[in-house]
Order: structure tokens, then C-alpha cells, then sequence
């Protein structure tokens, strides 16, 4: 370390796998609360990008909470700032395609199309990380986007415009999980989370002000004023999950926000999951559930 350079604390991996589970059911159903906020929001006539904006602003503002008393100035140094930008670049342009699908689709459509994002991963780190991929995982990408196509249905009436939209998410969000391998060993969690948060607070900022609109009805506030804090803590508690459990024992817990979405579809906005929705999400987590069962196997 060189001379003048904060100390960083690096907390200690536990086998605690049980809690560490937990965690992660935890960090899925927050996640599933962004996904329900946004769409009230953006159904109420606020702008997908204000909200996208104020989902990171207060995400940020948690971030350097949590990790400035700590680390201090180390926790904004970057290793790698060229691959923090593009990886925090992904992740907030992931977040506006998908924030605006929600416009105009239910919840269960969006969260089944991106639970081909580890799908996706596994195709795109062959020509990024140069990653060999065998007959039997191919065979399963091929599956899973057949149930991509399953919940899209382009042939039919069902199909809407905003699902491309998502299907764009989704991809770009998988660009961000690679650009998260390619940093790991590399950067610190605290650094990550501040560039993810600060940088999409910071390009959003001028646009978001441009259109911005406060809540017009009282219940309207609740979401706007909770969706950052929503994807604050529960990006906190998917960290804490990993230092407690291995990634490959907590990969499926992020199946059960079919289940968290159809609940909240029909709870909040009274819209119930397709035959299609149900059925392709099946599909995808099959095929999502065999490759995570391979790579275990490796």
C-alpha cells in the first residue's frame, strides 16, 4: 500500500450459510419492491428517468454513509476507472430500459425476461472473458431464450413494444455482471457501489431536473420517497449474503422474485401472471437452474 494511503478494512468472509441465505431472500424481495415503486411512480406520470434518478440519488447518499466514516477517500479510489464506468454505466442504463418497460407492462413480464440475465452471461463471456462454454450449457441458453420468446410471444396479440425495450435490459444488465467479474479481485465493494450509485446521480442529475415533478397524490410519496432506499439495502444485504454463503448456493435464491412479483402484480396493481408469463418463467429458470448446476459440477 503506498505510503499515505488510507487504511482499508476489509470485512472477513463467515460460513454462516443459513443467514446468509436469508439475506438473500431479503435483498431479493427489496428488489422486488424497486421494480413495484417504479412502476406505480411511472404509471402515475412521473418520468422514467426522474426515477431513475432518485432510485440511485438516495442509493448514493447510503453509500457514502455507509462506507466514507470507514474508508474514508480510499472508497472513491479506483483501481480500474475505465471498466467502473462502463460497468456503472450498464447498470443505470439496465435500470432506464427497464424502468420504462414498466410503463407499460406487469411486473411479472419484466422480472421473467430479465431472469435471462444469467443466460445472457454465460453467452457473452465467451467472446469477453474468453470463457468455455460446453454442448450441455449452450443447450440451456438455447432453452432458456425459448422461454424468452415463451413469455413475449411476438407471433401473437400479447406481444408489446416495450418487451424489446426490457429484452434490452435485460442484455445490458448481463454486461454488467460480466464487467463485475472482470472487477472482482480488483476493486472493493465500497468503491463499487459508490461509482454504480454516484455516476448514474451525477449523468442523470441535468435530465432529471429538466422534467422533474413532485408527487401529485399523498400515496404517491410512499414509493418516491422509498425506491432508493429499496435498492440502498438491499444491494447492502445481497453484499453481507455474499460474505456469508458461496455466490453458487445463493445463485437460485433470485428465483423466488417470480414468486415476490406475481404477489405484488396482483396485490398492488390487481393484475394477474399469464399462463405465458408462468409458463416461460418456468422455462427460464429451468434452463437458468441447470447451468448454475453445471458450473457447480466444474
Amino acid at each position: 500500500m503506498p505510503v499515505g494511503e488510507p487504511h482499508r478494512t476489509v470485512a472477513q468472509r463467515e460460513n454462516r450459510t443459513a443467514f446468509g441465505v436469508a439475506m438473500m431472500a431479503l435483498a431479493v424481495l427489496f428488489f422486488t419492491c424497486i421494480d413495484t415503486s417504479a412502476k406505480w411512480l411511472v404509471t402515475a406520470g412521473i418520468a422514467a428517468i426522474q426515477v431513475v434518478f432518485v432510485r440511485y440519488a438516495v442509493h448514493f447518499l447510503l453509500a457514502l454513509v455507509l462506507f466514507l466514516p470507514r474508508e474514508g477517500r480510499a472508497a472513491i479510489r479506483s483501481n480500474a476507472p475505465g471498466r467502473q464506468f462502463l460497468r456503472s454505466t450498464f447498470l443505470f442504463g439496465s435500470t432506464i430500459c427497464n424502468f420504462t418497460a414498466l410503463q407499460f407492462l406487469p411486473i411479472t413480464v419484466t422480472t421473467t425476461i430479465m431472469f435471462a440475465g444469467p443466460i445472457a452471461v454465460t453467452l457473452l463471456a465467451i467472446p469477453i472473458l474468453n470463457e468455455r462454454v460446453g454442448l450441455h450449457r449452450l443447450a440451456a441458453v438455447c432453452v432458456g431464450f425459448a422461454g424468452v420468446l415463451v413469455v413475449m410471444q411476438p407471433w401473437g396479440t400479447g406481444f408489446h413494444p416495450a418487451m424489446l425495450l426490457n429484452l434490452v435490459a435485460m442484455v445490458v444488465a448481463s454486461l454488467y455482471f460480466i464487467m463485475t467479474r472482470m472487477l472482482a479481485g480488483i476493486e472493493s465493494n465500497a468503491t463499487s457501489q459508490i461509482w454504480a450509485s454516484g455516476l448514474a446521480t451525477f449523468c442523470l442529475g441535468p435530465f432529471a431536473i429538466r422534467v422533474w415533478q413532485w408527487p401529485d397524490a399523498g400515496v404517491d410519496w410512499a414509493p418516491f420517497l422509498l425506491i432508493g432506499a429499496f435498492g440502498g439495502v438491499g444491494h447492502i444485504f445481497a453484499t453481507h449474503a455474499h460474505r456469508m454463503a458461496d455466490a453458487s448456493i445463493l445463485a437460485p435464491i433470485v428465483y423466488i422474485q417470480i414468486v415476490l412479483a406475481a404477489a405484488a402484480s396482483i396485490i398492488v396493481f390487481n393484475v394477474y401472471p399469464t399462463v405465458w408469463t408462468l409458463g416461460g418463467g418456468l422455462i427460464i429458470a429451468g434452463a437458468g437452474l441447470y447451468i448454475w448446476w453445471r458450473e457447480r459440477r466444474r
